[in-house]
């Protein structure tokens, strides 16, 4: 299975969910493999403490004009659905950028002016963390796309019983391809007006992909109960609700793996689990 940790909201404990679920289907017995596909701000690896065996560049193919074979006829700006191209009486300019690496300029160009070359925008690492396969992916600063950074992680992962994707927050682009090719997808919120806002975005959006998906709310006894009356209305499975637990932040805090200090923590994570283990079976 392959399940997305994914919010509509930062700070709502997803990469808590998502690194305390590795933790315990590791114990269970279970191959498990954790993609940390935040690549603008990772922090799975605060927690999880991997040992990194592999680092290596993430890069991007962008276009490379030839200036002696170009003509200046603009074909390749026309083709070109993000503006990455700008073709000038006497110059045809690249804005790298901005280029979503889909080759339709190089294919459409008449004097075959253009290559595509390699382009390093972040980095990539692979490592573990006990019997959990560990990768995570960073973004270089500057850099304005991060989906080629995420589609990098996930190309680099092996097969595993269980594949856990920490998405980053919100309903954009870096959400979306890290939700696509997922069996699963488990919003976590909190019962706050934020919470509730952004948690109908994300369910829109997973509504639109045709992904399965499911809550869990986060400090569930903090705030109102309007989550909960949303979930019940629209007939979402809510399959865990985990308390404000100041043990909880504590451990948190000290960037601890909450199972291991919280046993009541870990019960709640091991019910989530066995929960999206029954619903993964035919």
């Amino acid at each position: 299975m392959k399940i997305a940790i994914a919010s509509g909201k930062g700070g709502t404990g997803k990469t808590t969910v998502a690194t305390n679920l590795a933790h315990v289907a590791s114990q269970a017995g279970a191959t498990v493999a954790y993609l940390d596909c935040d690549v603008e701000e990772p922090n799975g690896h605060i927690f999880l403490q991997p040992e990194i065996e592999v680092e290596r560049p993430i890069e991007k193919l962008v276009p490379e004009v030839d200036p002696a074979r170009c003509t200046h006829c603009g074909r390749c700006a026309e083709v070109c659905r993000y503006g990455a191209i700008a073709s000038l009486p006497n110059q045809t300019m690249v804005f790298a950028e901005l280029c979503h690496s889909c080759g339709g300029c190089m294919l459409a160009c008449p004097a075959d002016a253009i290559r595509e070359r390699p382009r390093p925008i972040g980095q990539l690492r692979i490592g573990r963390s006990g019997a959990i396969r560990f990768l995570d992916g960073t973004l270089n600063v500057g850099e304005a796309m991060s989906p080629p950074a995420i589609r990098a992680v996930k190309s680099a992962a092996q097969p595993a019983d269980l594949t856990i994707l920490d998405a980053p927050p919100g309903t954009s682009c870096p959400v979306i391809e890290t939700i696509r090719g997922c069996d699963r997808v488990v919003l976590v919120t909190e019962p706050t007006p934020f919470g509730l806002y952004d948690l109908t975005l994300a369910v829109e959006m997973v509504r639109a992909m045709k992904v399965s998906f499911a809550v869990v709310i986060n400090r569930a006894d903090a705030g109102d109960g309007r989550v909960r009356e949303y979930c019940t209305r629209n007939r979402i499975p809510v399959l865990a609700e985990i308390p404000d637990d100041r043990a909880v932040a504590e451990a948190y805090s000290r960037g601890q793996i909450i199972c291991q200090a919280v046993p009541a923590f870990r019960s709640r994570i091991a019910a989530l689990l066995e929960q999206l283990k029954c619903e993964g079976r035919p």
